[in-house]
């Protein structure tokens, strides 16, 4: 079986189950919507500065309702041991971590989809820059969050504390690819043309978590 082939498996299975119960999208979604709906009731962006501190908002309702798909990343494969069988199989380990980060992205991506538009909506926004530009940043800063999370949900899946230890890991690493998101946001709400210098930001972030991640997960597997 080919590295892609196994990775795509591991997506399907992910997708497939997620499909079936729906658990992990529901909490995420119903999370997301309501940090927006209380924000949206405390204040209604006016001034440019305003603007900008919503294009953070909607990246942290978009942060902290990710963490939940994150934590259960590897949290099912505990059931029946499904994560030893896994690790019996001859697929080598940095196809199951791509698997599950393909998995997890279109999870967040999907939450993406839904919540922008009800973002502008309720905080009467809209864009004034490149739209185009700014989805290249939604999905670089969504695969950024989705590289360190899985690889540090796996690092957790055993731990029994594991809900509090990830968003304590993850938050500080991801420091930087959220100056960017959210910068690179409030330029295309404000119509600046700053997204480019971010873009490049974005895109060094990726390559080098999703390089080291993908050399030393099997390293956390083989120790979980």
């Amino acid at each position: 079986m080919s590295y892609w082939t196994t990775a795509m498996r591991i997506v399907a299975k992910d997708l497939l189950s997620e499909a079936r119960t729906r658990e992990m999208t529901n909490a995420m979604l119903f999370f997301a919507l309501l940090v927006l709906v209380l924000f949206s009731f405390s204040f209604q962006p006016a001034s440019d500065e305003e603007r900008r501190l919503a294009s953070g908002v909607l990246w942290i309702a978009f942060l902290f309702a990710g963490m939940g798909v994150l934590d259960r990343s590897f949290w099912r494969e505990r059931v029946n041991d499904c994560l030893d069988a896994l690790r019996l199989t001859p697929a080598s380990a940095s196809a199951l971590f791509v698997g599950k980060c393909v998995a997890n992205a279109l999870f967040l991506l999907l939450a993406a989809v839904i919540l922008v538009p009800l973002f502008l909506v309720f905080f009467d926004l809209s864009f004034r820059g490149d739209v185009r530009a700014w989805l290249l940043v939604l999905v670089l800063g969504t695969w950024g969050l989705v590289v360190n999370g899985t690889f540090f949900a796996a690092m957790t899946t055993n731990v029994r504390s594991r809900e509090l230890l990830l968003p304590l890991l993850l938050l500080p690493i991801s420091v930087p690819a959220l100056v960017a998101v959210v910068e690179a946001t409030a330029a295309a709400l404000l119509g600046e043309g700053a997204m480019r210098v971010w873009i490049q930001v974005l895109i060094a972030f990726d390559v080098i978590y999703t390089t080291l991640a993908l050399l030393l997960f099997e390293t956390v597997v083989e120790g979980t």
